[in-house]
């Protein structure tokens, strides 16, 4: 089959999130057919290249998101009223008015799912009217930065039954919302929605949600392809998190997380399958409005090989040592390496020979290399230089270091250098060095934040966030202890090579791909070498109502005739069965 892959900042750009799994997806499936779409974020993304790609990628498309590309179109004034109208109507969903004057009034309904569903509705319609408008004339490029676009804006904040929080929107936050909302909107002036591209996939696969997700909802509203979402990073969170950092006036904040709710609410509504990749995120999906018949875990998956000889203890493979602590990851505050250091100090007075060593360069955040620095000179203070004699030169029990140099050349160096592996992170999704370390084999203490629990099981220790005292004393209880840490490590391997590899979760897609195809199959004409319709092309049954053509995951509405029970086969009566004269006497 032929798969659309959809991302945004990732696949198959060298740097961006999700390109590894995609990737790995990708070289797994050779039997299918690639067409990767995709969304670059930055011009440095588009600069530095692609990935080299396996043969079974098709063809690539991608298009820019950090930058608007002028169209050229010039809409004339009919199709400016449509784009007023459709956009105020997009607009009045997202800020909770009244519904405008060109679209239906039904009663108002009085149950708040009801209300829910119908706002959702009037979003989705809206939506797709845009959709089609730039369908027809080409682009919305000018059109939703224009200062009709700003206005329609203002209309909607100002409207009775608005957002209490976006009736205090100034100009400069309506310039800003409306910027936002245009980005956004970009890929509705793709051209990707045609037979010759999206069209011609049997399913398109989005790596994420967002916008990453919209030109799959196109490709469905427009040619019927069915849609499914990967989610490892629930985009709708990742949002409220980055929200929460900005320093937006608050009617930015609200009329953003209304605008991506909405989104992200058309988007599990219109997929006909959700994976998300642990327990926390399907959590996060539910509450967001997906449809919990429609969420089927499917953790990411790890390439066990690269860490085989530590976690087998193969012999040349380095000795962990049974005093060292280990921490592996990217440096940034949402990691919360203070209180680990903090917790190393009460580590140290029960533990005196303990060392620590952090591992990871800091995150691409500007803000990162400054809590790099501020880690490092805290790490002085409370540990100052150490050493055993008055001739011997002081050192330092707290080491950063970087994957790459003499002391750790690999990755799995990194683990297997230490006894026990911590986590701290005070936030966290799926925790990736966390696998990391069970499949080394090696003992864990983590924070219970994201899926942490989910994913170690009781192969691990797991303490609350923000809590030195805990942490330490867990950490000491498994120093002490070397069996204990043994059977933990071998334990937390196995747990992990039976969930979470690169096998499992390509195997779960291939069948998550003949699921969805086989029950929602893309309906094209059938035509000859000429390009004639072939008639009898398609097999009479396909078109026929019954059990074959009905899918579980289906959420579109059928056609009118194909509505109700089927239509059951007479069954005829049974012959009688002839009795010769003298029979039954």
């Amino acid at each position: 089959m032929r798969i659309g892959l959809l991302t945004e900042g990732g696949y198959p750009y060298v740097s961006g999130d999700a390109g590894l799994w995609c990737d790995r997806l990708v070289r797994g499936l050779g039997q299918h057919e690639f067409d990767i779409y995709a969304l670059s974020r930055t011009e440095r993304q588009e600069d530095q290249g692609w990935i080299q790609l396996p043969p079974q990628v098709g063809r690539v498309r991608t298009a820019p998101l950090w930058t608007a590309h002028d169209d050229g179109v010039v809409h004339g004034r009919r199709a400016r009223r449509r784009f007023s109208e459709a956009y105020e109507e997009l607009l009045a969903a997202v800020c909770g008015g009244p519904r405008t004057a060109s679209s239906e009034a039904p009663e108002a309904p009085r149950d708040p799912a009801d209300s829910a569903g119908a706002e959702a509705d009037r979003f989705a319609s809206a939506l797709y009217g845009l959709a089609e408008l730039a369908r027809d004339e080409g682009g919305l490029a000018a059109a939703l930065r224009s200062e009709n676009a700003v206005r329609v804006l203002e209309r909607a904040c100002r409207a009775p039954g608005a957002l209490r929080t976006a009736r205090t929107a100034r100009v400069p936050d309506l310039l800003t919302v409306a910027a936002h909302i245009e980005r956004a909107l970009r890929p509705l002036s793709l051209d990707w929605y045609e037979d010759d591209a999206l069209g011609s996939a049997d399913l398109c696969h989005a790596a994420a949600g967002g916008a990453a997700a919209l030109p799959g909802l196109l490709a469905r509203h427009f040619l019927g392809v069915p849609l499914l979402v990967t989610e490892y990073g629930v985009h709708l969170r990742a949002h409220y998190l980055a929200a929460a950092t900005l320093e937006e006036a608050p009617a930015v904040r609200a009329l953003l997380a209304a605008f991506h709710g909405r989104l992200t609410t058309e988007v599990y509504r219109a997929a006909v399958l959700v994976t998300p990749g642990n327990t926390h995120a399907r959590r996060w999906q539910e509450r967001c409005g997906a449809d919990r018949a429609k969420l089927r875990t499917v953790h990411p998956g790890m390439e066990a090989a690269r860490f085989a000889d530590v976690g087998e203890g193969v012999r040349g493979s380095r000795c962990a040592d049974p005093d060292t602590l280990v921490w592996v990851g990217r440096v940034e505050p949402a990691k919360d390496l203070i209180s680990l250091l903090h917790s190393f100090a009460e580590i140290r007075k029960a533990e005196p020979r303990t060392r620590l060593r952090i591992v990871g360069a800091p995150a691409e955040d500007p803000d990162a290399a400054a809590y790099l620095a501020h880690c490092k000179a805290l790490a002085a203070q409370l540990f100052p230089d150490e050493a055993e004699g008055v001739h011997a030169v002081g050192d330092n029990p707290v080491s950063f270091e970087e994957i790459g140099g003499p002391e750790i050349p690999s990755l799995a160096e990194a683990y297997a250098c230490g006894a026990l592996v911590v986590l701290s992170s005070v936030v966290e999704g799926f925790p990736v060095s966390l696998v990391e370390a069970m499949l080394c084999g090696r003992a864990t203490v983590s924070t219970d934040v994201g899926a942490v629990v989910e994913v170690i099981g009781g192969t691990g220790l797991v303490v609350p966030p923000r809590n030195p005292r805990a942490l330490a004393e867990a950490c000491v209880a498994l120093l002490r202890d070397p069996e204990r840490r043994e059977r933990l490590g071998a334990a937390a391997r196995a747990r992990a090579l039976e969930l979470f590899t690169v096998e499992q979760n390509i195997t779960a897609f291939h069948g998550i791909y003949l699921e969805i195809v086989s029950h929602s199959p893309v309906r094209r004409p059938v035509v000859d070498e000429e390009g004639e319709p072939l008639p009898f092309g398609v097999p009479a049954e396909a078109h026929v109502p019954g059990r074959w053509t009905e899918s579980r995951f289906m959420t579109a509405r059928r056609p009118r005739w194909a509505e109700g029970a089927p239509v059951r086969a007479t069954v005829p009566p049974p012959t009688p069965v002839p009795v010769s004269v003298g029979e039954g006497a």
